[in-house]
């Protein structure tokens, strides 16, 4: 489904992600762990095509991404839901606008569909009632859910999420983790998600990567990555 091979990017001379090697297979969730300024948030943007990489290659479903023009990711990226670290709700908007945004752009369904998809999909993330309400009137968590439900409003076959416990407190990151797991299960999409949040992030992962230094350090399930004979894996997943 996903496979990023021998990727490398710079910024400044400094290199970021440093021929980074690996794959998602279908219907899995990947979770991508680091510590800050690892590299993370670059790595899922090279993956959905907002970051060009210095070389490397990206597949997404057979297609080979980094070469491609604007006009063909855009194909590519109507199958991938992005949540972004914050949200990235538009303030002018309300709940029902940001989820059907991504309809009114890219469909052609008429008003009473987009109405009951939109009704549907805020009672996939729990939040009923709430189509009415602007961004400066919701919490944090859920902000995040709104997110998420406009991440997946139009049936991405793929999911990417970028620090989706950032800023939420370990109830609500709890919640959040527990509803992209259930999610990406129900809607049997390939999820990869980026997080220091490594007890959140285990508990719902296939699998995990580490990055360290620009590289991956460890990859595997929880029990490979405990068993790693490499100090600091061991450290930073215990």
């Amino acid at each position: 489904m996903i496979r990023v091979e021998h990727l490398t990017k710079s910024f400044n001379g400094q290199v970021v992600l440093d021929d980074i090697d690996f794959e998602v297979q279908e219907g899995e969730i990947l979770v991508i762990l680091g510590g800050s300024g690892t590299g993370k948030s670059v790595l899922l943007k090279s993956m959905i095509g907002l970051v060009k990489p210095d070389s490397g290659k990206i597949w997404i479903d057979g297609d080979e991404i980094t070469q491609l023009a604007e006009k063909e990711l855009l194909k590519i990226r109507k199958e991938i839901g992005y949540l972004f670290q914050e949200g990235a709700l538009y303030d002018f908007m309300n709940v029902f606008e940001n989820i059907a945004f991504p309809l009114a752009e890219h469909t052609d369904l008429d008003k009473q569909a987009i109405e009951s998809k939109v009704k549907n999909i805020l009672e996939v993330v729990d939040l009923e009632g709430v189509e009415r309400k602007y961004p400066s009137e919701l919490s944090g968590g859920m902000k995040k859910r709104v997110g998420l439900a406009r991440s997946i409003i139009l049936g991405s076959k793929i999911l990417f999420c970028d620090e989706p416990t950032s800023g939420l407190d370990p109830i609500r990151s709890r919640d959040i983790s527990d509803l992209i797991k259930n999610i990406s299960k129900k809607l049997r999409c390939t999820t990869v998600i980026t997080s220091h949040d490594i007890r959140n992030a285990l508990r719902v992962a296939d699998r995990a990567a580490l990055i360290r230094g620009g590289k991956i350090v460890a990859m595997g399930t929880q029990a490979q990555m405990e068993a790693s004979s490499d100090t600091f894996v061991r450290a930073f997943i215990q």
